[in-house]
């Protein structure tokens, strides 16, 4: 395949989607459309605003804002300008945003101030307490997508006023120069097992990995995509946007993810392609009122990232999804390894991840590295061009994630089945012991889920005097159910040997998440 025809660079990418379908849409958020072409455009007169305020190749420019057509624009806009992105989750407060832009050494910042009531600004520049902080000293700027004149900021289009200076031949050249094998985005993982990790990932890596994300799963031009995962993670960046991108679909952006908005959105627009984690199907399936609209468009969800119920995929599948996918993947890993098919069965999609994409390599090993046989729990590694270039300033974590053969440790516990299926069955973090037995949640919560009283469920290990660990089990009620924790134990009983039968279940309203929709299991032990 050509270069031509498979750009291996962002830029590449979005000409030839602006040049094959100029007059399709390419962004829809709220009032806002743009198609392909216009989109390019957009993006051209940013990336003459970036040469103008004297962005260089491979300078860090970082992005704290919701899901929105100006997320968009600046991210292609940043690679096309050879820059380096560096998403900010927008859930951080100013300590945690600081320590990031210090760490990725970003000259540059565009912020959309008051997302969620927050004053963005003020707790990068006070800190969180109200203390004294200084603004990092690499960050040069700060541009603002919101209205309002922010003192020492620069409103977006005073910004884009800048690019008068430069010529449209001249972005087209700095576009032209970006390679393929240029860094294109540091994203730093979640940081739930300690200090968080940016992992440096390049413009090939990140095209190769969702030509093949959209193969597999079958995403088309003719989609209408709505991204409510967080752009900020690799969910809604690089399955979203990316994706889009290569495929020529329609982006339909959300910047939270709210059920009623959802449901008129998804009639509206005529959405086709849903993804997120598995919380926000069951709230579309159990959501009031949902009959009284026209969801019939609706083609795919892909989810994951948490154990999915066999009676989920069943009941989406049923109801409004005729293709439902789990995949699986990590920040390091541009954020895929494998993923189902559409003519994978309600079992597979539901208690495998599918299998891994072509050219890349996915094995099991035990405790000493020895190579374990399908079917036996490992911990898995990956090894392939989706593997992120490194940490960035940070080689002893990256010798330790990554050996000198490429395999990438996951730090995920599981198994290949004998059709080469990947079985996730926890974090090696997760496990717990329990009298000398290892426990590892998934299991458990994929039985406890099963329950018709149940939406969600999730496991973790208590201290225990005798035992040393049991397992202490959190859920969440279906609607008008009220989950009793001794029939639910009794379920489990049945079901599972006995180590692995909770001591006991608490019932829940809601489970705490952090910003990309996973479980906080460390706040659920303070519960």
């Amino acid at each position: 395949m050509s270069e031509t025809e498979h750009p291996l660079t962002i830029p590449g990418a979005l000409g030839l989607a602006a040049g094959r379908h100029p007059g399709r849409e390419a962004v829809v958020d709220g009032h806002v459309r743009l198609t392909w072409g216009q989109l390019r455009g957009r993006v051209q007169s940013a990336v003459k605003s970036l040469i103008a305020l004297g962005t260089r190749p491979g300078d860090r420019i970082a992005l704290w804002a919701p899901n929105s057509h100006h997320w968009v624009v600046t991210a292609l806009a940043a690679t096309s300008a050879g820059a380096v992105l560096v998403p900010v989750n927008t859930r951080y407060k100013g300590a945690e945003a600081r320590r990031l832009l210090e760490r990725s050494g970003a000259r540059l910042l565009f912020v959309e101030n008051g997302f969620l009531g927050k004053d963005y600004l003020a707790m990068l520049a006070t800190g969180d307490e109200g203390g004294a902080a200084l603004p990092p000293a690499t960050l040069e700027r700060v541009v603002t997508f919101d209205a309002t004149a922010h003192s020492g900021s620069l409103p977006w289009e005073e910004f884009l006023r800048h690019g008068s200076r430069v010529s449209d031949a001249e972005a087209n050249a700095r576009a032209a120069a970006v390679r393929p094998d240029d860094p294109s985005d540091l994203l730093f993982t979640s940081g739930t097992t300690g200090r968080p990790k940016g992992a440096l990932s390049t413009h090939r890596q990140n095209l190769t990995t969702y030509r093949a994300w959209s193969s597999r799963t079958g995403v088309t031009g003719d989609d209408r995509y709505l991204i409510i995962n967080p752009l900020f993670h690799c969910f809604g960046y690089k399955a979203g946007v990316l994706a889009c991108l290569l495929r020529g679909a329609t982006m339909v952006l959300h910047p939270v993810f709210d059920v009623q908005r959802a449901l008129h959105t998804v009639e509206a627009e005529r959405i086709t392609v849903l993804p997120g984690p598995p919380t926000i199907y069951t709230e579309l399936l159990d959501a009031p009122g949902r009959d009284l609209f026209d969801l019939s468009s609706l083609r795919l969800a892909v989810t994951g990232s948490a154990v999915v119920p066999v009676a989920l995929v069943r009941r989406l599948r049923a109801e409004l999804f005729p293709e439902v996918l789990t995949a699986y993947g990590l920040t390091e890993s541009c954020g895929t390894v494998s993923a189902c098919s559409t003519d994978d069965d309600d079992e597979t999609v539901a208690l495998t991840a599918g299998r891994p994409f072509d050219g890349v390599e996915v094995r099991v090993a035990g405790p000493g590295g020895a190579v374990l046989p399908a079917g036996q729990d490992g911990e898995i590694l990956v090894r392939g061009y989706n593997v992120m270039l490194g940490y960035m300033d940070d080689p002893a974590a990256n010798s330790e994630a990554v050996d000198a053969d490429g395999w990438l440790a996951t730090g995920d516990v599981g198994h290949l089945d004998a059709r080469g299926n990947l079985v996730i069955t926890g974090r090696l973090k997760d496990m717990f012991v329990v009298g000398g037995f290892n426990v590892y949640p998934a299991e458990v919560e994929q039985v406890l889920a099963g329950h018709e009283a149940v939406a969600e469920s999730v496991v973790v290990g208590v201290p225990d005097a005798r035992l040393g660990e049991v397992g202490r089990a959190y859920v969440t009620p279906r609607p008008g159910a009220e989950p009793d924790p001794d029939v639910l134990i009794g379920h489990c009983r049945e079901r599972l040997a006995n180590f692995k039968v909770p001591r006991e279940v608490v019932v829940l309203g809601a489970l705490p998440r952090n910003p990309t929709g996973k479980v906080d299991k460390s706040a659920l032990r303070t519960i």
